[in-house]
């Protein structure tokens, strides 16, 4: 059953005395996580009355880590133009392709973006990519 409104059953969690600060930051992850990120005023708050504010880099370093801990309109993840794989035979258990296949790919063609990879596309304009295997 998919719970409505999280914050209401988070906040009971984080305001007992009976837990530990470290299931309490978990408790704040999973909510971070199911929601795909939260505001940072939200964040602060959280942090604020649960009374971690020494533990809170733990929560924080996730971005590190590519978890959209703090999310804003403005800001959009980087997402890779996938290729079109429909004509491709795939297996039965296989059926989805990894994002880094489709980068692999346009690695060995030379078809990376200098801005996205720049250290990645600074190949010799006469490399054509037959030298990959």
């Amino acid at each position: 059953q998919k719970v409505k409104d999280s914050m209401r059953v988070l906040l009971p969690v984080l305001l007992s005395k009976s837990h530990e600060s470290y299931d309490k930051i978990r408790a704040i992850l999973l909510y971070i996580f199911s929601t795909n990120g939260t505001t940072q005023e939200n964040l602060d708050k959280l942090i604020q009355n649960v009374q971690i504010e020494s533990d809170s880099d733990m929560i924080r370093n996730w971005k590190y880590l590519d978890v959209p801990v703090i999310s804003s309109s403005a800001a959009q993840q980087y997402k890779h133009p996938r290729r079109d794989r429909s004509s491709e035979e795939t297996f039965q258990l296989s059926r989805w392709t990894p994002v880094i296949k489709d980068v692999m790919e346009d690695a060995i063609e030379n078809k990376l973006d200098s801005k996205d990879w720049p250290y990645c596309s600074q190949c010799p304009p006469t490399w054509n990519g037959s030298g990959a295997v």
